[in-house]
């Protein structure tokens, strides 16, 4: 239903994603109910925009680099308190955030006390280097809530396989109508020629379903 051709960097990619999203709405009035993708798409931003501002859930594996390498408690030791807005401890104790937005305005940093940390025992374990333990927390973390709670789910299973088919698409633009590599300079250019191959792919399949004889009915028997 639309084509926007991107480079192939991470970012323009999912901003390709995001103008065919908004331009078939627009032109079409379609709107998918749920997007499968993987996880270069699965970007706090990106995640946030689909949930909260397009109401189209998720399938899309969440990245996160939270996870310690180190031996140390990773973030998902800590429980978030939604109510009060705290990270509780292992041990229970308490990490605040003042509320001041770091990372270009899209993380918020919770802390703990240093006359919490400086005796704990676990302080090795947390926070071996510094005084006291910070956690970050992306201001989009409800919508990366949302997609890791789908993750596992035979929903999200079935976009999973039904994905294969798209990439079978991608496949056949390169083989079969030799797109493998554009003969057009330019980003104009490249998006001229996606937009001729899909013309041809979608013509193919119409091509077929129109000459695919209809299905046969049985006869049903005369009323007694």
């Amino acid at each position: 239903m639309n084509v926007e051709a991107s480079r192939a960097v991470r970012q323009a990619e999912v901003g390709a994603a995001r103008t065919m999203l908004e331009r078939t709405e627009e032109r079409f009035g379609f709107k998918p109910k749920r997007l499968a993708a993987d996880s270069a798409y699965g970007s706090a931003a990106m995640l946030n925009w689909l949930v909260e501002d397009k109401r189209i859930t998720p399938h899309i594996p969440v990245i996160d680099k939270s996870k310690r390498e180190d031996g140390t408690f990773s973030r998902e030791a800590f429980r978030y308190d939604a109510g009060p807005d705290t990270y509780v401890c292992p041990t229970g104790k308490t990490l605040t955030t003042s509320g001041t937005v770091v990372n270009d305005g899209i993380t918020l940093l919770y802390r703990g006390s240093t006359r919490d940390c400086a005796p704990c025992p676990f302080k090795v374990r947390c926070c071996p280097n510094t005084p006291a333990r910070k956690i970050p927390r992306s201001v989009y973390e409800c919508a990366r809530d949302v997609a890791r709670s789908l993750a596992g789910t035979e929903a999200f299973e079935q976009s999973r396989h039904e994905r294969k088919r798209i990439e079978m698409r991608f496949a056949h633009l390169k083989r079969i109508l030799r797109l493998g590599r554009l003969r057009l300079r330019g980003p104009r250019g490249a998006q001229d020629e996606f937009v001729l191959a899909a013309i041809a792919q979608n013509l193919r399949r119409l091509a077929k379903l129109v000459t695919e004889p209809p299905p046969l009915v049985a006869p049903q028997a005369p009323p007694a």
